[in-house]
């Protein structure tokens, strides 16, 4: 019986050793970026805000990112894998912009991510991203801060320092105004950044910055820095805030009497903004990534497919989506795997890629090197109005 008993203990281990064994070999690693040949599928992150005050980036972000995405797998998929989005709602919250980089990098074993367009949340991200030396590109944070947290990080957009000297520029030469007062959302990194910006800008040039006054994102009475700025002699008032704040400070400024132009960045750009401004922001102007009025061939094609899938025009934001989407296919063709250090070097190395929001290269510090356009409000819409090259 000893002997028995010995021998089905060694029969046991023996066989819980060779299922161990196959186990081992059989299961990709928990991280992402386990060789192609390992692999049936390679995962794209994507987190975003998908609802909230700021829905419609999100929203709009991510059906750019699916379509460029739907048309690599038509066309046979990347290093004969199919492609697959994973998209987490970070519901514009920090703190959950960062769990949901960790449980795309942990749970979903995507290869790389995307995101975010708010500035503070890709800080968030970003910072996991680095972290775990997982690839990310954002789409549309302008924040210089974004690409310092670390060399995994990248973006297919311009610079808040840009897109603040581009208005300022445009207030102080084509618009010729002397005096513009600045209401900024403190709590938010791309709304103060891209007021120094042009503060900065604006004052060298000449001008007069006559008021700053500040706001926090969910406000909905701004009646009380309407007034100050009012009392002063500010000839426009820029506000670099989102569109859901924007359009409810253009309303007040009208129901005050408030009669100058409001200027702005591509916070803007969303249709909510027309729906809840309405006729308060006519004969204003904000600074963009894209004109769908000026559009290229290459940003014609996307702007049809867009709308013919979506039912919808693309915003600039998702124009940058599917240009964040395509830079990164192209640097896994290019990679040859999705080795996280691999991939991360091609993207680095992106030169002169076209495209639908311009040309892209990225320089040494992981930024975008683009022109910004000028859309003015009119009608009800943006229309193209100019062009300024960095």
């Amino acid at each position: 019986m000893v002997v028995a008993r010995r021998s089905l203990l060694a029969l046991g281990l023996f066989a819980l050793s060779l299922g161990a064994c196959k186990k081992s070999g059989g299961d990709a690693p928990s991280g992402a970026g386990s060789a192609a040949a390992e692999k049936k599928e390679i995962v794209v992150g994507h987190f975003a805000s998908m609802t909230g005050n700021t829905a419609h980036f999100g929203q709009d972000t991510d059906k750019a990112i699916r379509l460029a995405v739907d048309e690599a797998n038509a066309a046979g998929g990347v290093l004969k894998l199919p492609l697959r989005v994973v998209t987490l709602d970070d519901r514009g919250d920090s703190a959950e912009a960062a769990n949901a980089v960790s449980r795309l990098i942990d749970v979903d074993h995507a290869s790389a991510l995307l995101g975010e367009v708010a500035s503070s949340l890709s800080l968030a991200g970003g910072r996991v991203a680095q972290r775990r030396q997982i690839p990310m590109i954002s789409p549309s944070s302008t924040n210089p801060k974004v690409t310092e947290v670390g060399p995994y990080i990248f973006r297919v957009c311009f610079l808040d320092p840009f897109q603040g000297s581009v208005m300022a520029t445009f207030a102080r030469q084509n618009l010729k105004l002397d005096s513009v007062a600045i209401l900024k959302d403190v709590k938010n990194d791309y709304s103060i950044g891209l007021a120094e910006a042009f503060k900065v800008a604006y004052s060298k040039l000449g001008g007069v910055i006559a008021a700053e006054q500040s706001y926090s994102a969910g406000d909905t009475d701004f009646s009380a820095q309407v007034t100050a700025i009012k009392s002063t002699k500010a000839q426009a008032l820029y506000v670099p805030g989102y569109y859901a704040e924007v359009g409810a400070i253009a309303r007040t400024a009208a129901r005050l009497d408030l009669k100058v132009p409001l200027l702005g960045g591509d916070g803007w750009d969303a249709p909510d903004l027309f729906k809840i401004g309405g006729n308060a922001l006519e004969g204003s102007y904000f600074s963009n990534h894209f004109a769908l009025d000026v559009a290229t061939p290459k940003a014609q094609k996307f702007v049809a497919d867009f709308t013919k899938k979506y039912g919808q025009a693309p915003t600039g934001l998702g124009a940058l989506g599917y240009d964040a989407a395509a830079v990164l296919i192209d640097a896994i063709r290019r990679a040859g795997k999705t080795e996280p250090a691999a991939l991360r070097d091609a993207i680095a190395a992106t030169k002169g890629f076209e495209g639908v929001s311009g040309t892209i290269t990225i320089d040494a510090q992981r930024n975008a090197e683009k022109s910004a356009v000028v859309i003015k409000i009119t009608g009800g819409q943006g229309k193209y109005e100019t062009t300024v090259a960095p």
